[in-house]
């Protein structure tokens, strides 16, 4: 399989999870720490080219909880929703996963991650 590309954040237990099942399944990979890479607003937009805006951002997260009704309610447009997300990368679902073939993966999904 050709280099599959992972964005997260490598603390997150989530992408630990992610990162042994790869390795244990010699899935050669490399991975973007949004801590050292932040998302830019073209990332962002291919990401939301294949992963609608709702299935993108983390609800159920610290990052998410703690914004204001106002924020939360951004995050329901696109347009005003990628600052927002470009300034708490966290929110963002882990891992966002972009196989050689173009397919975009969202979350921890061993059987879709083999099967792709």
């Amino acid at each position: 399989m050709e280099n599959v590309k992972v964005y997260g954040i490598k603390n997150c237990d989530t992408m630990k999870r992610t990162f042994k099942f790869l390795e244990e399944n010699k899935v050669d990979y490399s991975f973007i720490d949004y801590k050292k890479t932040p998302p830019t607003k073209e990332l962002l937009n291919e990401f939301l080219e294949e992963i609608p805006l709702d299935k993108l951002v983390n609800k159920k997260g610290m990052t998410f909880r703690k914004l204001s009704d106002e924020e939360k309610e951004s995050l329901k447009q696109e347009d005003s929703a990628i600052p927002l997300i470009i300034k708490n990368s966290s929110m963002i679902k882990r891992p966002v996963m972009v196989f050689p073939d173009g397919r975009y993966l969202v979350g921890f999904q061993p059987d879709e991650i083999l099967e792709k």
